[in-house]
């Protein structure tokens, strides 16, 4: 039997980014977007991705989506899942005026964006995911919380708690609060902390190895790992354990209050967490953000998302919608024809992808079968050639 997927059977786009109106039927297999660079590839898939998550994978703000002059955007997506036979419609809207954002699913507007993310099903491979990768740890501690946002049910509202304890404590701490009127911030920002802190190590933990084996593949047998890098000492093996994880975190504020008093913020958390991303060398690992090239970099971030596709299948009980914006554009043509044999061996459903030209993604290659079902599209100025 055919594992279940993730369809997008129709996208419809007004007044966002470049695009005046915009309407597409998509094949089940997915489509190969040719363009030239400004054309408005990435502009498409990140509309698409938007309905997922709710705002713009490239961190642009809501306002600046909005088509030149247009008084707001429009998002529209029909997507279904083949398994269940079950359709989803989807649609998003950002208004200049009032900045205000509305979203639907199913024709009923949602009182809080975490009721309607994860409803597409979508992964996204982008050149600006090097930044997860190459970044600073801020950048990693947002991809951690989209994944388990995908991923994990509780945790969007478990952080967002946390966020709320953070600043409210954090405020207490500048302006010199007495102990008791900072220990009562204190209690409230544990549990949420705790439990963030252990969904990130757990799916750190889980997905490891994983990790690991699609690096080799994909670099032709270099090896690189992911841990979990807790903020604060906390060991990041007992990290997993919520109950264990809270008296550590107690603890450690309880061990850097003084310094805490001093600097006038919260020093303990996981607004201090880092996932590291280390390369094996003769002579131990190191920080890949640090020693790597460009090219290990780039097979970091593609591994990443190779995880965080089975990550979310797992999660879902049905393959994502794969979204690959330009990705082979920088890779040597070894790693590119090794990442299209992944996708080739694994569970994968519909794919759409975008390049400027088509021979950048070879395709009907011998050994990448798959690409050369997907519809080849062009795109220019806005506009879509089917």
């Amino acid at each position: 039997m055919a594992a279940a997927t993730s369809i997008c059977r129709e996208l419809r786009l007004r007044d966002y980014r470049n695009f005046t109106e915009l309407e597409l039927q998509f094949p089940a297999a997915g489509a190969a977007i040719i363009g030239e660079n400004g054309a408005g590839k990435t502009n498409l898939l990140e509309a698409l991705y938007y309905l997922e998550i709710f705002r713009s994978f490239r961190g642009a703000p809501d306002e600046q989506l909005v088509r030149f002059d247009a008084p707001a955007f429009h998002l529209r997506g029909r997507f279904e899942d083949t398994g269940s036979g079950r359709t989803v419609e989807v649609t998003a809207a950002y208004e200049v005026k009032g900045r205000r954002k509305r979203v639907t699913v199913n024709g009923v507007e949602t009182e809080r964006l975490s009721e309607a993310i994860g409803h597409v099903s979508a992964i996204i491979f982008s050149p600006s995911d090097v930044s997860i990768v190459a970044g600073a740890p801020g950048e990693r501690r947002r991809y951690l919380d989209i994944v388990l946002s995908l991923h994990e049910p509780g945790y969007i509202q478990a952080l967002q708690r946390f966020r709320q304890a953070l600043r409210q404590r954090n405020t207490m701490l500048r302006q010199g609060a007495h102990s008791a009127l900072l220990e009562a911030w204190t209690e409230p920002l544990l549990v949420p902390a705790a439990r963030v802190m252990s969904a990130r190590a757990r799916w750190i933990d889980a997905y490891a190895p994983r990790f690991a084996e699609r690096y080799s593949a994909i670099s032709g047998g270099l090896r690189a790992e992911m841990r979990y890098a807790p903020g604060g000492r906390i060991d990041p093996s007992a990290a997993g354990d919520e109950a264990a994880l809270r008296t550590a975190l107690e603890a450690e504020i309880a061990r850097v209050a003084e310094r805490e008093r001093d600097r006038g913020m919260t020093l303990v958390g996981p607004h201090r967490d880092d996932l590291a991303i280390l390369l094996e060398t003769d002579t131990g690992p190191v920080d890949l953000r640090n020693f790597g090239s460009g090219g290990q970099v780039r097979t970091g971030v593609i591994a990443l998302r190779l995880v965080e596709t089975e990550s979310l299948r797992a999660a879902r009980g049905r393959t994502p919608i794969i979204l690959l914006d330009d990705v082979f554009a920088e890779l040597d043509p070894g790693r590119s024809r090794r990442i299209l044999e992944l996708l080739e061996r694994e569970e994968h459903g519909q794919v759409i992808l975008t390049a400027p030209k088509a021979s950048d993604v070879d395709l009907g290659a011998r050994g990448t079968e798959f690409v050369s079902t997907l519809a080849s599209w062009r795109i220019a100025g806005g506009r879509v050639t089917t």
